[in-house]
């Protein structure tokens, strides 16, 4: 698909597309005992799935190590394109050692089920601190990435993949919009500038307010949520689902609102995953994309604002989306609205505004947040989620 559709083209001008055809899969099948195994976790698992359907565009497969080492260095492919997040399939030296490049390997999910091949092109060895230290700018083993580059294996796999078996969504199926889709539908809309918005948390009034102020410049919003592999105390998707849901059917135009899943596993690298993010919803058609405070981060591993600043070391016809950058926004007292420091008058003591730590505290305790920090409906839905 390309510009000429009205449309922003993929990230490298085409859409991948790694998912086998009937025949192919036939063909796999038929092989598929004599083929050597690979068991996936469930990060592995949604990486395949994104790539396949053209999310991860332009990559076709695990990176070979020249573009691994590039990115983790450079948040560069060899060809050129920034890429800010290593894709790849780690295993132990044992699952790696009789496994041969050029041969097919066969990819299962965690329940034996054959989902995926992979054609060995490379097996690497790579270095985890350097890899920490670079894509998660700490090599702190509490930070969830690092602890899971920690735990993987010490060999890389590498080369391009096709997806066999994929289901439904077993949550969300209707919410399972893939790259192709989604660009379909904002064409069929009319759309040629769409606003792309990621988060693993909640909608509250924060959010609300930076979603409206970019959709008054833009065509659509590619409300995108991500439901992959979590933190264990994030919120679950079921809930944040609901919540969207609830927001929409009574706080947005809905005409102008396309509400879909990213099947993504979250990696909490900050600026670097807040460029991934970017690149991922302009393969699904996004032309802008909304950065706030701390995108992707953990802890206080990242300043405030390092995922807005990281845009200004890429050139921005190379990146091809647009971030839209926005402060933290609040409920100021003074003016009675949704607003942020550049437009609100009032001192600390006027604003209102609460971290997700403290609200889930409030959730715990039977408490509902302000209706100036989130709306009573998600309100009573999130706490309901807490006591069941």
């Amino acid at each position: 698909m390309s510009i000429s559709s009205g449309l922003i083209a993929p990230h490298g001008g085409q859409l991948i597309n790694r998912i086998a055809s009937d025949a192919e899969k036939q063909e796999f099948l038929a092989q598929g005992d004599r083929l050597p195994r690979i068991t996936l976790d469930a990060r592995a698992q949604s990486d395949l799935e994104m790539i396949a359907i053209g999310g991860f565009s332009p990559l076709k497969g695990f990176m070979e190590q020249k573009d691994y080492e590039l990115v983790v260095e450079e948040m560069h492919l060899s060809n050129g394109l920034p890429w800010a997040v290593p894709v790849t399939l780690s295993v132990s030296e044992e699952i790696a050692e009789p496994l041969k490049e050029g041969n097919w390997v066969r990819l299962d999910d965690a329940n034996g089920r054959f989902i995926g091949v992979l054609e060995l092109t490379e097996k690497y060895h790579y270095n985890k601190a350097h890899e920490a230290i670079n894509v998660y700018r700490t090599d702190e083993e509490k930070h969830p990435g690092v602890k899971v580059v920690y735990e993987q294996g010490a060999v890389n796999l590498a080369g391009p993949v096709w997806l066999l078996e994929r289901d439904d969504h077993p949550l969300f199926p209707k919410y399972q919009i893939d790259p192709a889709a989604s660009r379909a539908a904002f064409q069929e809309r009319g759309w040629t500038t769409v606003v792309g918005f990621q988060t693993r948390n909640p909608i509250h009034r924060a959010h609300e307010y930076i979603i409206k102020c970019a959709l008054e410049t833009v065509d659509g919003l590619f409300l995108h949520p991500l439901v992959g592999a979590t933190k264990s105390d994030d919120i679950p998707a079921d809930v944040r689902m609901r919540c969207y849901e609830i927001m929409l059917e009574n706080y947005f135009p809905q005409e102008r609102v396309i509400l879909a899943i990213n099947p993504s596993a979250m990696r909490y690298a900050g600026p670097r995953e807040a460029i991934f993010h970017a690149l991922i919803r302009k393969n699904y058609g996004c032309t802008h994309f909304i950065v706030g405070r701390d995108h992707a981060g953990v802890g206080d591993y990242y300043g405030t604002y390092d995922a807005q600043k990281i845009f200004d070391e890429f050139d921005p016809q190379a990146l091809g989306i647009t971030p839209m950058k926005f402060e933290h926004a609040f409920f100021c007292k003074k003016t009675e609205q949704m607003a942020t420091s550049k437009t609100s008058p009032s001192g600390p003591e006027d604003r209102i505004h609460l971290s997700g730590t403290k609200v889930r505290e409030m959730l715990r305790r039977g408490e509902l947040p302000p209706p100036q920090f989130s709306r009573p409906l998600v309100a009573a839905e999130l706490a309901k989620a807490m006591h069941d």
